[in-house]
């Protein structure tokens, strides 16, 4: 099996990965976001409720990342001779502007409930809010230590951005714990203050989001560590005696790479093809993310002027 087979054997496997994690969310926000909407109608927590309305905007973005992986995953064609994988920053995006949505208007409605409490006191939430909370808690941390490691082995920025919503919704669920706390202990302004809390963390988590896909956008260079790695591993191949030039650029999920490596000049032209080829083929398969290594070949000068002499 050669690279090329075995990349697409790869990405097809990280494909099923994404689409599994991505089953396993739908059903876990399905379950939550019906919990709370009851716990928060029943024990009268606004908080409750906005924490229900986030879980189940949760379940559209999940939707969204399963739609941008499957087009990202498509092989080039003639119009894409690169391939699709922008796309999923593409779903990034929509899942970031879902989470701003989601924040925002969570937090209108807590601010709305703030200044209507001089005329309408907020009622106080009952216990079985406070319990939907801590199982939101505990749930939602799973879930989002769950879906980040498949994100990382995959290196899935819309997966990596459906594991922030599930962080996000842990920290409004812990806003809406201290809110509903706070109501019950005597405080009842502060089930909507949470509500304003939780609108702070879910717009945080929407910019994180956003950035990262723009950067996979606009050809960002690799980390500065990745490309001192792609430096060790070329200069391991026999025959490379120095790097001219290295370039990396990130493509959606994946990686480009161009490097002019700098070989002896007496080298013949099918010698320095060979480890051309090895360069190739090494960064290839040490680096997973690497959908593709150009690699120009340079002589060495100063060999070729000491060999001249």
């Amino acid at each position: 099996m050669d690279i090329t087979d075995k990349n697409i054997e790869r990405d097809q496997t990280y494909k099923r990965i994404a689409l599994r994690v991505s089953a396993v969310s739908i059903a876990i926000n399905i379950a939550l976001s019906l919990l709370k909407l009851l716990a928060g109608i029943i024990a009268s927590s606004g908080a409750m409720i906005s924490d229900a309305v986030h879980s189940a905007s949760d379940v559209f973005s999940t939707l969204v990342v399963i739609i941008g992986v499957h087009i990202s995953s498509k092989k080039p064609d003639r119009d894409h001779p690169y391939g699709h994988e922008r796309l999923e920053c593409v779903a990034s995006i929509i899942l970031a502007v879902i989470l701003a949505a989601t924040g925002i208007g969570i937090g209108w409605k807590g601010i709305e409930c703030i200044i209507s409490a001089s005329t309408k006191p907020p009622e106080v939430p009952g216990t079985l809010a406070l319990a939907a909370a801590i199982i939101s808690i505990v749930v939602k941390e799973i879930m989002f230590q769950y879906t980040n490691s498949a994100a990382r082995i995959i290196g899935s920025g819309a997966l990596k951005a459906d594991a922030w919503h599930h962080r996000s919704d842990a920290l409004s669920s812990v806003g809406a714990l201290i809110g509903i706390a706070g109501a019950r202990l005597g405080f009842p302004i502060m089930d909507p203050i949470a509500s304003v809390v939780i609108c702070v963390f879910i717009g945080k988590a929407a910019v994180d989001v956003f950035r990262d896909a723009v950067d996979k956008m606009v050809d960002k260079a690799c980390p500065e560590e990745t490309i001192d790695k792609m430096h060790e591993v070329i200069m391991s191949v026999d025959g490379v005696i120095g790097i001219d030039e290295l370039k990396t650029r990130m493509f959606g999920s994946k990686i480009f790479v161009e490097v002019e490596i700098r070989m002896a000049a007496n080298k013949t032209l099918v010698e320095a093809h060979e480890t051309a080829e090895q360069v190739h083929n090494a960064i290839e398969r040490e680096f997973a993310a690497v959908k593709h290594c150009m690699v120009h070949v340079n002589p060495d000068l100063d060999d070729a002027a000491h060999g001249s002499l």
